[in-house]
């Protein structure tokens, strides 16, 4: 069975840094990290295709990046200037090239930032 295996999170302050990484165990059209905090709904973070583009949230465009490296099937986020409102746990994303098929998803790692 597909598993995606994340590791990174974990506790800064605010203003701080944190680098998530997401590797699977095959090939995906899109790739990407959706996070969730207490009482919300899930929402899209990144994503980033096999080809480059990506898709950023509104509040994290000038503070995430998101990478990936196709031949190790894994997926970067790498966090700067994190918020309170970052607070949340963040799951790993992967789809095939059509909507809806092959989506899978990884445990959810903590990211919790401290004002």
């Amino acid at each position: 069975q597909v598993q995606l295996v994340e590791s990174g999170g974990g506790l800064v302050q605010a203003g701080g840094s944190l680098r998530l990484s997401c590797t699977a165990s095959g090939s995906f059209f899109s790739m990407g990290w959706y996070r969730q905090a207490p009482g919300k709904q899930r929402e899209l973070v990144a994503a980033i295709t096999s080809g480059g583009s990506t898709n950023y949230a509104d509040s994290a465009k000038g503070r995430f990046t998101i990478s990936r490296d196709n031949a190790k099937n894994t997926v970067y986020l790498q966090m700067n200037s994190l918020k309170p409102e970052d607070t949340a746990v963040y799951y790993c994303n992967a789809k095939g090239r059509v909507r809806g098929q092959f989506d899978y998803w990884g445990q959810g790692t903590q990211v919790t930032v401290s004002s």
